[in-house]
């Protein structure tokens, strides 16, 4: 049986500076900022998540999913105190076409993780319905095994309509887990749209999940997809796809070859697996710890996570601009004008946008 690898930190940890996040409250919460009528404070919900209190991690959870303001400065609160107990995790995103397997090899991935010493949680970043808007949900039923187990968590979150069918806050959410003693956080995209990029974009080791038999483009998985993954797993190998799965393997080996590194100094493996017989699933684990040993080793890990933090900086003050510019109200009456008037020609795009951000910047 594998041991637990030595890249598991026991002290170390992502080191961020309070004034990173602007406004945050240095106070607890008090009854004024409780939710709903659990009455917790600040204190209460860190002590909750630190000593691995399941219900109180999930509310956590909600908290950072909610787009209340009330519930947006006790999360960064809670946030903030939190951040020296996050950063000991390794994160992994998993994607691949639906149908491919995704589910259930996190399913018998995630139990083989357990069984060797670690705790994993899941986020499952599930399809919301075109429709009603809501999420399907379904993971914790697709993963049946993994959901029963005391060092498990499954979270699926609605992808509503962030771009890639990524959670808004995912990024929140790890930081949560991790402080809770996860040392493997699992994250599965819808594998549609950017959903590729963007998990890429926060996580460490990423997987590309893909049928045997099967071509790029028949699975609806782009090119620039296979450039971002550092192990190509061929799941199903089992059954009648026997050969299918041996030839296609030979052919992702042979195309890798043409492409850019996913990661430097780190040639993109291909392996086959079969989740429902629990076949292929030490190979994975053993690669991953190659992967993570190498990145360690080179710097390349710290690299990434800085870079990723950056990211992260960036595309939060981007969202806050454009939150703050759209929920102006003299901006939304002369843009509900504005929209009528470009569709009858009456004004330019570019006159009505400098008009725009006249007003929003003349209000501030």
């Amino acid at each position: 049986m594998p041991k637990k690898p030595e890249w598991i930190p026991e002290n170390s940890g992502d080191e961020f500076s309070s004034s990173t996040i602007e406004g945050v409250l240095n106070k607890n919460i008090t009854s004024s900022k409780k939710i709903k009528s659990k009455s917790l404070t600040i204190d209460d919900y860190y002590s909750g998540i630190i000593d691995g209190n399941r219900a109180i991690i999930a509310q956590a959870i909600s908290i950072i999913e909610s787009n209340s303001d009330k519930h947006y400065l006790l999360a960064q609160s809670l946030l903030q105190k939190l951040i020296p107990s996050t950063g000991k995790s390794i994160r992994i995103g998993i994607t691949g076409a639906p149908g491919a397997g995704k589910s259930t090899f996190i399913d018998t991935f995630g139990s083989f993780l357990i069984k060797n010493g670690h705790k994993v949680a899941v986020l499952a970043i599930d399809p919301s319905s075109s429709l009603s808007k809501g999420s399907i949900l379904g993971d914790k039923t697709r993963m049946e095994v993994l959901s029963r187990e005391n060092g498990a968590f499954i979270r699926p979150s609605p992808s509503g309509s962030t771009l890639g069918g990524v959670a808004r806050k995912t990024r929140e959410t790890i930081l949560i887990l991790e402080a809770s003693g996860f040392d493997t956080i699992i994250i599965e995209t819808i594998g549609v749209g950017q959903s590729e990029i963007t998990v890429r974009s926060m996580v460490d080791f990423f997987v590309l999940i893909l049928l045997p038999g099967e071509g790029d483009e028949l699975q609806g998985i782009k090119k620039g997809t296979v450039e971002l993954a550092d192990v190509l797993i061929i799941n199903k190998d089992d059954g009648d796809n026997l050969n299918n799965a041996k030839f296609t393997k030979s052919q992702y080996e042979l195309a890798i070859h043409y492409i850019q590194q996913a990661t430097e100094g780190w040639n993109s493996k291909v392996i086959t697996t079969s989740a429902i017989e629990n076949k292929g699933i030490s190979e994975v684990y053993d690669l991953m710890n190659q992967f993570i040993e190498h990145t360690k080793s080179s710097n390349i890990f710290d690299k990434r996570r800085n870079s990723q933090l950056l990211n992260w900086l960036y595309s939060n003050i981007e969202d806050r601009i454009k939150s703050h510019f759209y929920n102006d109200s003299e901006v939304q009456n002369k843009l509900s004008k504005f929209e009528s008037e470009i569709i009858q020609g009456q004004i330019s795009v570019m006159a009505a946008v400098d008009e725009l951000l006249n007003t929003y910047f003349t209000n501030k």
